[in-house]
């Protein structure tokens, strides 16, 4: 666990086609020891994921997410009391990992994917991130289009927030994400990080995910291959860090944790 206000969560992505990883950890003799790594490099949490939502990618049954993230869950938790969570858009899938040990429920959808996502959130009594994407997965980056995006995130998070506690989702599990490169144009994404002291003061605390995403290599064309992005990573986890959020979704859990370490030290000592 580090020491940093904002928390920093490491991502195990157990899928073929993931954006940055997809195909390294999609086994358990591979994904297992990435995770113990993320947990010795000091990650406060862990986010599994089985089904990649880059943008393009094709939905997986409910079934191939379960038998993928189960038996990693259970190996994680047999030797650690960190964290974990999974990151599926299906209240089954949720509902298995919450039963082997799973504590939260990361939601690219805002739990609007099935009727039934509200109340099954309250059932588990799970900590719940909402985060917002105009559009599905296959189709997000087709044409996105807003008119006030920092307005209509944050309205959008503040609407799906409400939705949750109606269903009887605790106020204190509730975490929201305003979906960085889920359906947004560069343009969109530097207005929301510009402005993410709006999305937190919505009163919920903020995951950010921003590690090695495309707008960066927008920004550098030097950064095509993801691996090539941890600098424009930690720049954009500091912007948040800096606007208040409450953690960050990350790859390089070791280098984040130094940025934040580093930055939380000037801070503090200028007072």
């Amino acid at each position: 666990m580090t020491d940093n206000p904002v928390q920093v969560m490491g991502v195990v992505n157990l899928t073929p086609d993931s954006f940055s990883d997809g195909g390294l950890f999609l086994e358990l003799p591979d994904a297992l020891p990435h995770a113990r790594r993320l947990i010795a490099e000091q990650a406060d949490m862990l986010d599994l994921g089985a089904e990649s939502t880059r943008p393009g990618a094709l939905p997986v049954a409910a079934e191939d997410e379960i038998e993928r993230l189960i038996p990693l869950i259970r190996a994680v938790r047999e030797g650690s009391a960190i964290p974990i969570s999974v990151d599926t858009m299906k209240p089954e899938v949720a509902r298995a990992a919450v039963a082997a040990g799973a504590d939260i429920w990361n939601d690219v959808s805002a739990l609007r994917h099935a009727p039934e996502a509200p109340d099954v959130a309250a059932e588990l009594g799970c900590q719940v991130v909402l985060m917002h994407m105009q559009g599905e997965p296959r189709t997000m980056q087709d044409a996105p289009h807003y008119d006030d995006v920092v307005a209509e995130v944050t309205g959008f998070l503040a609407a799906r927030a409400e939705a949750a506690l109606a269903a009887g989702v605790a106020r204190e599990k509730i975490w929201l994400d305003p979906g960085i490169g889920f359906g947004k144009r560069l343009e969109h994404n530097l207005a929301l990080l510009a402005h993410l002291d709006r999305v937190v003061a919505l009163g919920f605390p903020v995951l950010l995910g921003v590690s090695r995403k495309r707008f960066i290599a927008a920004l550098d064309p030097a950064a095509a291959e993801t691996g090539d992005r941890l600098a424009g990573s930690l720049a954009a986890a500091l912007a948040g860090a800096a606007a208040g959020v409450a953690a960050v979704r990350v790859h390089d859990v070791a280098a984040t944790v130094q940025a934040l370490r580093v930055w939380r030290a000037i801070a503090a000592a200028g007072g």
